[in-house]
């Protein structure tokens, strides 16, 4: 599958593309499954994260007013800096898991202004399938020059979707589970259900059923959107 028809398709990479850029000293790879797994096996030259990939405040969920997004700007400079990613680094991303971990790294490093960055399409299993370099040596990577710049753009505060709901011109894109759609599963939570008017696709109807869940077509992608409504011309809130 080739990225064409996609709006960004710099935000993908094949993994053909990577094995020759390994050595690149401009790129850095971030393995995004939990530690374990790092230690098991793991791309060349990839670094793996010592914290859960949602990078929330060291704080949190003790205390879940502090930076409920994501961590704070100074958190995720030592962090990315410690790891020999700086801001001049194509960072790869990629995980086990349908690219859902590799994808929330995208959006810190996004969130924090760094948006060279792109999602390994198909990520491990993929890579793995397909015969491609894998290892157990951990990189000492020298420490490099991350400063994370907030750019609350990417986010919508909890005021503004609130005075969005209702409107003819904005769509909210509910991609959770059917469970936590009807609220029959509250994941823990006081309340349960969804954004009046949301509608529902799952974030798997994105991804491709088998194993390695590469991102679907964009043809096949957008005559899905477009069947339930979402088209181009509307705002589109995700959650």
């Amino acid at each position: 599958m080739t990225t064409s028809g996609y709006a960004r398709p710099d935000i993908l990479v094949e993994s053909g593309w990577l094995q020759e850029h390994l050595n690149d000293p401009d790129v850095r790879i971030i393995d995004c499954d939990q530690i374990d797994g790092y230690r098991r096996a793991h791309l060349p030259g990839s670094v793996g994260i010592r914290e859960h990939h949602y990078i929330k405040h060291p704080e949190f969920p003790r205390d879940s007013t502090a930076y409920p997004l994501v961590a704070s700007a100074e958190h995720v400079s030592e962090l990315m800096g410690g790891m020999g990613i700086g801001d001049d680094h194509t960072v790869i991303t990629y995980d086990n898991a349908g690219g859902l971990y590799a994808a929330r790294i995208w959006w810190v490093l996004n969130y924090y202004g760094h948006t060279n960055v792109k999602v390994l399409n198909g990520g491990w299993p993929k890579w793995l399938d397909e015969g491609r370099p894998v290892t157990t040596d951990a990189p000492q990577p020298e420490r490099a020059a991350f400063i994370a710049s907030e750019a609350p753009d990417v986010v919508c505060t909890l005021d503004y979707g609130v005075s969005c709901v209702g409107d003819p011109d904005t769509i909210f894109l509910d991609v959770r589970s059917t469970g936590e759609f009807t609220g029959e599963n509250n994941r823990g939570n006081s309340r349960a259900g969804h954004v009046p008017g949301a509608i529902h696709l799952e974030w798997l109807n994105f991804v491709t059923a088998d194993k390695h869940r590469t991102v679907k077509p964009a043809d096949e992608i957008r005559a899905m959107l477009e069947e339930r409504g979402v088209t181009p011309d509307k705002q589109v809130i995700t959650y």
